[in-house]
């Protein structure tokens, strides 16, 4: 998903700031989607505003420079529709914990033990912020329901994984510290 179908899928569900779409890209409901910028939330702002797709008004702000809040437009929300009916590209996931895990047999078993216990905590909280996220939405939106279930039950997924076989992990690096006993013996 590129940044502006990212701008356009926020903007379709209500009116926001640059700031508040780099907030909800990086910390709320679309931060699953795709990482977006301010170097490159605004570019694409400024490009769907000239291309009619999005609509910028100025709100004053006491003491502060007035703020741009923009709204999506109708042959915005048809861009936004058309792009989704585009092929998607793949699913990326980027994983730190996953290179400790590759290298397990590298690396000292209380390093290894510290990664699982630091992914299952980050796990937890993911779930915490997902479960938190799903009870307080209100908006009767089936596919945020849809999409949120998938996300809880990906954690719950990934924080069983752990549970059931972060102590294999350990193991792999417990192994390779062992000192290698010498066949002519």
């Amino acid at each position: 998903m590129s940044v502006r179908s990212l701008c356009l899928a926020i903007l379709s569900f209500g009116d926001a700031t640059g700031y508040e779409i780099r907030k909800e890209s990086t910390e709320g409901r679309f931060s699953y989607f795709d990482d977006a910028s301010f170097g490159s939330i605004y570019p694409a702002l400024a490009r769907l505003e000239s291309e009619g797709l999005v609509t910028v008004r100025e709100e004053p702000q006491a003491g502060k420079p007035g703020r741009k809040v923009y709204s999506i437009t109708d042959a915005g929300r048809a861009e936004f529709v058309n792009s989704l009916c585009e092929p998607q590209a793949p699913d990326t996931f980027k994983s730190p914990f996953l290179l400790i895990a590759l290298n397990a047999g590298l690396l000292p078993p209380e390093v290894v033990r510290r990664a699982v216990e630091r992914r299952k905590a980050q796990v937890q909280e993911e779930l915490r912020l997902l479960l938190e996220c799903h009870k307080e939405c209100d908006c009767p939106h089936p596919g945020s329901d849809w999409t949120s279930d998938y996300g809880i039950a990906c954690m719950n997924f990934t924080l069983a994984y752990l549970e059931e076989h972060g102590e294999a992990l350990i193991k792999i690096a417990e192994d390779a510290a062992k000192p290698v006993v010498a066949a002519a013996e």
